[in-house]
């Protein structure tokens, strides 16, 4: 739970008891400053770069897309009723006849674990999912999808007419009542939260109407209730429940909608302690929830973007320099432990079964996309690719789909820590809603454009149609690797890249040169090699394009990434993959963490699959135990390590 806020709001009523606006006065009753100027629009945000639209962006077939289409295949095997039926259960409607399990136990016919009837987070998973498949309509214009979120959009617009036309929550509404009371409700906000996540992206990406009018409505009883919390002096419940969802939303439905009623509710969600403390320098996480912290940023740079006013620009600066730049984290991107954030300098001693939570993966990098957005800054590129590498691939089952709640950064453990893996209909924890959406998000972080042409930031097999001045561009990527070769040791880091238009037309072309890179990029353009001058940071091709061929190749090899403060105890890398260790414990190597290619031996095998040689795989040499390396993300019931102590050479 987040800390109360310990302030006092004044504030003048319309004709309707509507909230206008919020003055916020210090512990002593003095006036400190009008922050309702802070919700209004004062100029254009700025914003450097930005995402091409869903649909001009296919994934072609990779390991990207494979997941992508696992994922696919799991929420349609979704039943709409069961995704359902809490809402059904709040709003008195039963669709099956049957609203309890009897005695011949039929337990298949409800959906368990947190969206059980008797869970106070019950229902949260349908936003989840709503999001999901509306980020896959947008991309892939797929029509099963699309028709199976229309159908849970026009029962939930029937939910919210039984609930008497505002209320369309999955939990009772006196859940929040109570909460202001001070009685212990799990969550309450969080859950609500995602219910107008998922409407606002079915109108945002998925183009309902109806779903906006539900989310509108919906926002009423909100509008009312904080109303209600204000005149009553219990501003400490606005921030209850796991509320730091909220600042975004609201941002979202102002911009959909320009309606005087979000500003209020903006303003109302907008000044939780942890922005005091972090403009005020401090650190403001550690031990703090991270997955109830994360959001808050989110909330500050969507108001950022709404209103074009620097305070929450710097706002989220600040918070990401309290997250990562100061905090460090592990080599696969992960800052939490047990769900909290893990103190400065402490990663060593924090490394256990129950570290990186998904949902702290998924929303930090949502993050990174917000500030590399505005800033072009390639350092947030950089964190997304070693986030989706081992973040969101590593902790999706690769047979199954399922999430790994926790990846553990301790030896030996099983993926998912003390949650193991997700079960398709008996879990449903927080991590499997955000699951369903990250597989959904790769295509919006591949290609950006710049006022002067295309950024491509990630190396994801894909295709991007593309206009410029009036001419149509095509851009396809693909890795070397996958084309049918004999070459068993070709570079998985080489990427073949064409450009075709209509017509000559000229734009530039910037290539990232990821942090991971140890030597400059070898770059081709129809054959003629490329004078690149710097290591990291982009590359850029400006020329006249017209059916053109571009050769990336990144030279790789296997890298030890040294534990934050600690001595002598690595992982190791190649590219952005970490290398998982096929152990049980503990493994000390005896290893020059200068020279790893001395001890781990590349291994190769041919598979019937899209790339035929095996890809990233090691294992050691001259140990007393010898054990066998592969991608993190490749995991599935095996027992590793990641981090390694290290024994001098003798």
């Amino acid at each position: 739970m987040l800390k109360k806020i310990s302030f006092l709001l004044f504030c003048c009523f319309l004709h309707n008891q509507a909230f206008s606006q919020v003055i916020y006065i210090n512990d002593n009753g003095k006036v400190k400053t009008d922050k309702s100027e802070l919700f209004k629009s004062i100029k254009e945000p700025d914003i450097s770069i930005s995402p091409l639209p869903l649909k001009n962006v296919k994934l072609l077939n990779s390991l990207f897309y494979q997941r992508y289409e696992l994922n696919r295949k799991y929420m349609l095997s979704l039943d709409n009723n069961k995704l359902l039926q809490n809402f059904y259960y709040e709003a008195g409607i039963s669709k099956s006849g049957n609203i309890t399990v009897n005695k011949d136990g039929n337990y298949q016919d409800f959906y368990w674990g947190w969206e059980s009837p008797s869970n106070q987070l019950r229902g949260h998973f349908l936003g989840h999912w709503l999001s999901a498949a509306a980020y896959m309509y947008a991309e892939t214009g797929d029509p099963v999808i699309k028709n199976k979120a229309d159908q849970i959009i026009d029962e939930l617009a029937i939910c919210q007419k039984n609930n008497g036309g505002e209320w369309v929550g999955s939990i009772p509404e006196k859940y929040l009542y109570l909460m202001a009371k001070g009685e212990q409700i799990w969550s309450p906000q969080y859950t609500l939260h995602k219910t107008l996540m998922g409407l606002y992206d079915m109108y945002a990406k998925a183009g309902s109407k109806k779903a906006l009018e539900i989310a509108d409505k919906f926002a009423d009883w909100f509008h009312k209730w904080t109303g209600e919390m204000i005149a009553q002096n219990n501003i400490s419940a606005i921030y209850g429940g796991e509320t730091s969802g909220m600042l975004e939303i609201w941002a979202d439905l102002y911009e959909a909608t320009h309606k005087q009623k979000y500003i209020d509710l903006m303003e109302r969600y907008g000044n939780p302690q942890l922005f005091q403390s972090l403009m005020n320098g401090e650190d403001a996480l550690t031990c703090e929830h991270a997955n109830a912290s994360i959001p808050w940023s989110h909330g500050a740079a969507k108001t950022y973007e709404v209103t074009g006013n620097s305070y929450w620009k710097e706002l989220t600066l600040a918070f990401w320099k309290n997250a990562v730049t100061d905090r460090g984290y592990y080599c696969t991107g992960g800052q939490n432990a047990g769900e909290f954030w893990i103190p400065k300098n402490k990663l060593p001693q924090f490394m256990g079964k129950n570290n990186q939570e998904h949902c702290t993966v998924y929303n930090m990098i949502r993050t990174a996309d917000y500030l590399y957005r505005w800033t072009g800054d390639v350092k947030y590129a950089d964190y997304i690719e070693r986030n989706i590498y081992n973040g969101l691939l590593a902790q999706q089952h690769p047979a199954t789909g399922m999430v790994a709640y926790f990846l553990p950064m301790g030896s030996g453990y099983l993926k998912g820590g003390e949650k193991g893996w997700g079960h398709p209909t008996m879990d449903f924890y927080c991590c499997h809603g955000s699951l369903v959406q990250a597989q959904t998000r790769y295509l919006e972080y591949i290609y950006y454009q710049s006022n002067n042409g295309i950024i491509i930031s990630q190396y994801i097999p894909s295709e991007l149609q593309w206009e410029k001045d009036g001419t149509k561009v095509s851009l396809k990527q693909d890795f070397a690797a996958h084309k049918f070769s004999r070459d068993y040791s070709v570079n998985r880091w080489k990427m073949d890249i064409e450009v075709n238009s209509e017509k000559p037309v000229t734009f530039d072309l910037q290539l990232r040169l990821p942090w991971w890179l140890k030597e400059k990029a070898i770059i081709f353009v129809n054959g003629k090699q490329e004078n690149v001058n710097t290591i990291n940071g982009y590359f850029t091709i400006k020329r006249e394009w017209n059916n053109d061929k571009i050769s990336v190749e990144f030279p790789s090899e296997i890298y030890a990434e040294p534990l934050p403060d600690s001595k002598n105890v690595v992982a190791y890398m190649e590219g952005p993959v970490v290398l998982a260790g096929l152990c049980d414990n503990e493994v000390e190597l005896q290893c020059n963490p200068k020279k790893p290619e001395l001890v781990l031996s590349r291994e190769y095998n041919q598979e019937y699959k899209e790339i035929r040689w095996t890809q990233s795989h090691y294992k050691t040499t001259g140990q007393k135990n010898n054990i066998r390396f592969v991608p993190l993300y490749e995991i599935g019931d095996e027992h590793y390590s990641i981090y390694f102590p290290l024994k001098s050479e003798k």
